[in-house]
């Protein structure tokens, strides 16, 4: 499993959650808590103007409609008077520093000011437009600019003066003041820095807090992600350690129940698991497994074999690519496939045929989950069966023509011919012949049958191969035709076999006597043995007409003959090579031929050597 990185871990989520709260609530307090400091400050410092104004407006009321004479002060002096005392009396009980108070007329004349350095400007017309404003409204106006000179903070107020107390009376000026209200904005500014302060100081004990908070939260629950992936390995002893009652704890104890559930499940899942790998390795039969689009995801061990395959290319193919089927079977053909499907995989040199049955795995819904193939090889019973028939047909063909023949002449008989004293002789003779040739055929394959039973038995004896095999030719010469040759070519030194001597008697008597039935007029016939290690190699080679290449090694199967008519003229029954066969086979050795087609053909036969009764092997040529 990938590795949670610092900042993606839910502890560092938990504590930035926090902290972003906090961070988020002091926000909130602090922009709230500056908003109304802000205001609380600047109607404190309106608050303690607006208290003198009043008495401020009424003294200059007062003087600018009293009547004057000579005795008596002019109106600019008492104006300057008044706004001088009421100047440095706001300086005592304002918090910000008065910058000056104007007095100006309804027509826009300024007639005293408190700022000593112009009072240049009494007399002149104000181009204020805040005043001008005030007049014309009739209604007190005030603003915060900013100084061009010292760049801070200015609040100014223009009120008008009536002639009376009421609101409906006549403007007959306007009072001017502009105080600096810089202070105020500093006083936010310091109680500001002294809230952001603390936010810092309690930032830092939150996230301090935070992670001992996120950490109660954040240890269990990575606790359980080692635990799962742990369980992900296969490992479930490890147990979540319980921190608490709340849910947490609650949750940490469900899941080692949960382990311990699995533990039991995966045990039983495993003890299943070995049981069916065990059946499946110990089976004979191939089986293969597909998911519900027929790709594999099981072949055991005997499946591999039979179809000469590895696993690496199996799993996840298509199982009718596998089998060799996709031409004429799709997946969906082999899911409702009642009947056994054979596979053919024989070549030039061998047969191969593997039977397969197809079973669905269904669930209880009907849902089709994959496929079961169980493959059979059946090459071997195929290969009984067809021999069988084949047996079958051969014996009954090899009968066949005998009873066919003696039926025609006996039928010739039965009309009369047996009353010609010429034609009558003939035709017992030919019916006493086939008769013989169906003994020959019945003793052959009642010979069969007893070598291939079991209880098949050979009386061996040692002798002295060099004598034994001098006889058997010796007693073919005195028979054979002046017009074939026998050539012996034995070795000087003596060979002793433990044999049974009849079996190979016959051996020896159906290999000489289809020499000499194949050799042509002037034909050799060659007898020759050597001992080859252990075993005593034989040898009887004819100069007859041989067997075409792709014949000669089928030559000792039962009923086989290359030349068919030929062979059966001459008596033959397609069985002496076969029992030949199973006559040295039974004496643990071999037998087999070599052949030219219009060279001759040479036959060979091994035996075992009694290693203790002779001398130093000769050679042959």
């Amino acid at each position: 499993m990938q590795k949670v990185s610092f900042f993606k871990s839910i502890h560092v989520k938990l504590v930035l959650i926090y902290i972003l709260l906090i961070l988020l609530a002091l926000q909130i307090i602090g922009i709230y808590f500056a908003r109304e400091l802000e205001l609380n400050l600047k109607t404190n410092f309106r608050d303690s103007i607006f208290q003198r104004v009043d008495l401020m407006q009424y003294s200059i009321r007062e003087e600018m409609l009293k009547e004057r004479d000579d005795s008596m002060p002019s109106l600019e002096e008492s104006l300057k008077t008044i706004v001088m005392e009421f100047s440095a009396g706001l300086k005592d009980v304002s918090t910000g520093d008065i910058l000056g108070i104007r007095v100006i007329d309804n027509r826009q004349r300024i007639r005293a000011t408190s700022e000593i350095d112009n009072q240049n400007l009494i007399g002149q017309r104000s181009n204020n437009d805040l005043v001008r404003r005030a007049i014309s409204a009739e209604t007190l106006f005030e603003n915060i600019k900013l100084d061009n000179k010292t760049r801070n903070r200015v609040w100014v107020l223009a009120s008008p003066i009536r002639d009376g107390a009421g609101p409906d009376d006549e403007i007959i000026g306007v009072l001017y003041i502009e105080a600096n209200i810089e202070s105020v904005f500093k006083q936010v500014n310091d109680i500001n820095r002294i809230f952001l302060g603390g936010t810092a100081v309690s930032l830092v004990i939150t996230i301090f807090l935070g992670i001992l908070v996120a950490r109660t939260i954040t240890q269990p629950i990575a606790d359980m992600r080692k635990q799962a992936q742990a369980m992900a390995k296969g490992n479930y002893s490890r147990k979540v350690r319980v921190y608490g009652t709340d849910e947490i704890g609650q949750l940490a104890i469900t899941f080692n129940h949960l382990t311990n559930r699995l533990q039991e499940a995966q045990s039983t899942t495993e003890a299943e698991r070995r049981k069916l790998d065990s059946v499946l390795s110990n089976m004979t039969d191939g089986v293969i497994a597909t998911d519900r689009k027929g790709r594999i995801i099981l072949i055991n061990d005997p499946a591999l074999e039979l179809l000469h395959i590895s696993r690496d290319i199996t799993l996840g193919r298509p199982i009718a690519s596998v089998l060799g089927i996709d031409q004429e079977y799709s997946f969906e053909d082999l899911i409702h496939m009642n009947d056994a499907v054979n596979l053919d995989f024989s070549t030039a040199d061998a047969p191969y045929i593997l039977r397969a049955n197809f079973s669905v795995i269904q669930k209880e819904t009907g849902f089709i989950n994959g496929l079961i193939t169980v493959l059979h090889d059946i090459t071997e019973q195929e290969k009984i069966e067809m021999d069988r028939r084949e047996f079958v047909s051969n014996v009954s063909h090899e009968l066949r023509t005998p009873l066919t023949t003696m039926r025609s002449y006996l039928e010739a008989l039965a009309d009369g011919a047996w009353k010609d004293e010429n034609i009558a002789p003939t035709f017992l003779n030919v019916t006493q012949t086939e008769t013989e040739r169906m003994i020959r055929l019945v003793n052959d394959l009642l010979q069969l049958s007893r070598m291939d039973s079991s209880d098949y038995e050979l009386n061996q004896d040692i002798v002295l191969f060099n004598s034994f095999f001098n006889r058997i030719i010796d007693r073919f010469e005195m028979s054979k035709s002046d017009k074939v040759m026998f050539e012996r070519l034995f070795p000087e030194a003596s060979y002793y076999v433990e044999i049974d001597t009849d079996k190979v008697t016959q051996v020896i008597d159906n290999i000489i006597s289809n020499a000499i039935k194949y050799s042509p007029d002037g034909g050799n016939i060659r007898f020759g043995f050597t001992a080859q290690g252990d075993m005593l190699k034989v040898m009887i080679s004819d100069d007859g007409m041989g067997i075409p290449k792709e014949n000669v090694g089928r030559i000792f199967e039962r009923f086989y003959r290359v030349d068919r008519a030929r062979a059966r003229s001459m008596g033959g029954t397609g069985l002496g090579l076969a029992i030949a066969r199973e006559m040295i086979e039974a004496h643990g050795g071999k037998i087999w031929a070599e052949s030219e087609e219009g060279h001759g053909t040479t036959v060979f036969f091994t035996l075992p050597l009694n290693l203790d009764d002779f001398d130093e092997a000769g050679e042959w040529e």
